[in-house]
């Protein structure tokens, strides 16, 4: 799958054949004698610690973007906790109120960006 002189095409299809394997999980090449250790160090299934099971190489992916337990901000107090928490963390920590040093209010929380538009 790469740019090779005429004069080498032979040649080198003949090496490729005799030495390089798609892989039938990803489609990428790899060497034939490293076709096994790439399927189990690549495609074998691990456990997130959210228990659902996924290829290995797709695990970082799953962390970071999908998965229920991974680690999330509150907008409102900057707290950590997962992102499986945050929606009822979020509802509770944004109707608390604070008061307004402007006008005296209290004001809930989330309304604070908002507020100094209507204020006063």
């Amino acid at each position: 799958k790469k740019d090779i002189p005429v004069a080498n095409f032979i040649t080198h299809e003949i090496h490729c054949s005799r030495n390089i394997e798609v892989c039938r999980y990803c489609s990428e090449l790899i060497p034939k004698s490293e076709m096994k250790n790439h399927i189990e160090s690549e495609h074998v299934q691990v456990t997130c610690k959210c228990r659902m099971k996924i290829e290995k190489c797709l695990l970082k992916d799953h962390e970071a973007s999908a998965c229920p337990l991974r680690p999330a901000v509150c907008q409102y107090c900057d707290i950590q906790l997962t992102f499986n928490k945050l929606q009822d963390h979020e509802i509770y920590c944004g109707a608390r109120t604070e008061r307004c040093g402007g006008c005296g209010h209290n004001v809930m929380v989330k309304d604070l960006k908002e507020h100094p538009r209507v204020c006063g």
